[in-house]
């Protein structure tokens, strides 16, 4: 045996794991010997060799015939996030199953979308037809999400309700199969974000609202666009829906200037007949808030703030009151100044934001609150100015008048209609809403006078109950015209606001009673929180009789928040 014979095998050539060249298959014994080991396997007992080229193994193999099923169509490309193949879920699904909801185009989009936001994102449906879509690779997200942002401004800045503009945001985005996505909304600052799937980043963008106007001939527009943008028989491209935003966004106004200052003299005038007031302190009232929102309006020219142009509105109707006392006029210098704030108080932002509140939008709410305050705060100052100085000047302002009122029922009622009329008139609602905003108003006023003074119910209590009247009806009407319910409750709540209580108590501060004037404004406060809890409680109670969607179970489980624990 030569040399190179008896050279051992490199280390590439064989292995500690090597079956040894003896251990063949049976039968391979021919040829030249080689060196065994007491390890070897005796012949005949050898492993069976495989057919095809042998394959490295582990010990985490599993077995011949215990292989996983593969799925036919060859090897699917998985994530971190997809559900093992092995994976069987637990039997934890209740016997009649997980109930589906099943939102109709039958209901009005506010409540699906309301319903849709209050469920977590797993649960909710997918986009029924997404038939708006720009492209066919998908949809144009940064404009939808722009377009999205826009219309949530142009309803926040009217003095929409925090959870109906995120609803309205949330239908736009639906409408153009965007179901992923999450609207945020806050007092001035409007943000969504839209995540295409649990493995691609999220797209975010946001609009913040610096201006606001009350406009709700705009603001019906603007829901006239989105339940069309949410209907799945209507077919409203991305182009279409800006041209119509720019309109609504050039839109004039139905009423001009000099329209809103006579509106706001009427109002005035007709709020200081439901105080006790005659014919002589219906124009003083009147020429008083005519001047003074002529004041405002300069004031807004030259740019002041808000405050400020409540302030100076303010003292005109105060003056011409101070002025008919210290001339020793026959008249309710009482009912001429209470009309006057009537057409000052901030009664839409007291609604929205206690509204807010209500629904869980605590931030957003106490902006609304706060701003609320600053509003009120300017009619204190400007009013008590004029207070002091006719106090000083010797003018005999009676606190007790409002114990004397007269109870003259047509006539209330007619100044209540009056007012819900101007009301509407200075919220520049459309036309086709002012006689229905009316009769609420009317209404309102009737029930109020029927509970506290024949019924001798308090005034906080009748107030609540009248003012959950007007927004069942306002909400009623409505989800009758697929609109916003705010052209149908703002106005008609104006004679239920507290212009007396306000007053009085300024009066008596002004004449260093403190104790008397805090408990007058104390009662101011609890009739406005009445109001607006009145408001929301009613529109609350017309969706418990307003046709769900099928599933009502998933309905009112998405409804329910946390109970404080």
């Amino acid at each position: 045996m030569t040399d190179e014979a008896r050279k051992p095998a490199s280390d590439e050539a064989r292995g500690v794991f090597a079956i040894p060249l003896t251990v063949g298959a049976p039968g391979g014994g021919d040829g030249d010997s080689s060196t065994t080991s007491e390890f070897a396997l005796p012949e005949g007992l050898a492993p069976p060799r495989a057919t095809e080229e042998s394959e490295t193994t582990s010990e985490f193999a599993l077995p011949a015939g215990l292989d996983v099923p593969q799925p036919p169509g060859g090897d699917i490309e998985g994530s971190a996030f997809s559900t093992p193949l092995t994976y069987r879920a637990p039997a934890f699904t209740p016997p009649t199953g997980i109930p589906v909801v099943s939102l109709t185009k039958d209901v009005p989009w506010q409540d699906r979308m309301r319903t849709m936001l209050r469920m977590p994102v797993a649960e909710r449906p997918a986009p029924e037809r997404p038939h708006k879509v720009a492209e066919e690779g998908g949809p144009a997200v940064p404009r939808v999400l722009d377009l999205t942002l826009r219309i949530g401004e142009l309803l926040l800045a009217g003095g929409e309700g925090a959870e109906d503009v995120e609803a309205a945001m949330f239908a736009v985005c639906r409408s153009y199969a965007l179901d992923r996505c999450e609207p945020t909304v806050t007092f001035t600052l409007l943000s969504i974000s839209y995540q295409p799937s649990l493995v691609e980043d999220p797209v975010t963008a946001s609009r913040t609202v610096r201006r606001r106007g009350t406009d709700y001939t705009r603001l019906a527009a603007v829901y006239r666009l989105v339940d069309d943008l949410s209907d799945v028989d209507t077919v409203t491209s991305l182009e279409e829906a800006y041209r119509r935003l720019a309109e609504i966004r050039r839109n004039r106004h139905p009423y001009p200037g000099w329209g809103l200052t006579v509106a706001a003299g009427l109002l005035a005038g007709a709020a200081s007949v439901l105080v006790g007031g005659d014919l002589l302190v219906f124009v003083a009232a009147a020429l008083g808030a005519m001047l003074g929102d002529r004041l405002a309006w300069l004031c807004a020219g030259r740019g002041l703030p808000e405050f400020y142009q409540f302030t100076v509105a303010a003292m005109p109707p105060a003056a011409i009151g101070v002025a008919l006392t210290a001339a020793h006029v026959d008249v309710k210098a009482s009912a001429v100044i209470t009309g006057g704030l009537f057409a000052l108080l901030p009664g839409r932002a007291l609604v929205a934001g206690v509204q807010d509140g209500l629904t869980g939008f605590y931030i957003t709410a106490s902006a609304r609150l706060l701003e609320v305050m600053y509003f009120f705060v300017g009619i204190v100052v400007g009013v008590l100015l004029i207070l002091y100085f006719g106090v000083k000047l010797g003018a005999e302002l009676n606190p007790d008048a409002a114990l004397g009122s007269a109870q003259r029922p047509l006539w209330q009622i007619s100044a209540s209609m009056l007012l819900s009329l101007t009301f509407a008139v200075m919220l520049q609602q459309e036309r086709s809403t002012v006689l229905i905003v009316t009769l609420n108003g009317g209404v309102a006023w009737s029930v109020y006078g029927a509970m506290h003074d024949t019924g001798d119910f308090s005034p906080v209590a009748s107030t609540a109950v009248a003012a959950g009247l007007v927004g069942l009806f306002g909400q009623l009407l409505s989800r009758y015209r697929f609109a916003s319910a705010l052209p149908y409750t703002t106005a008609a709540i104006g004679p239920l606001l507290p212009g007396s209580a306000t007053y009085f108590g300024l009066l008596s501060i002004a004449q260093n009673d403190m104790d008397a004037g805090l408990v007058s404004l104390s009662k101011a406060a609890a009739l406005a929180m009445a109001i607006a809890i009145g408001v929301n409680l009613g529109s609350e109670i017309s969706r418990l009789f307003l046709r769900v969607p099928s599933g009502s179970a998933g309905g009112r489980r998405a409804a329910k928040r946390t109970r404080g624990f």
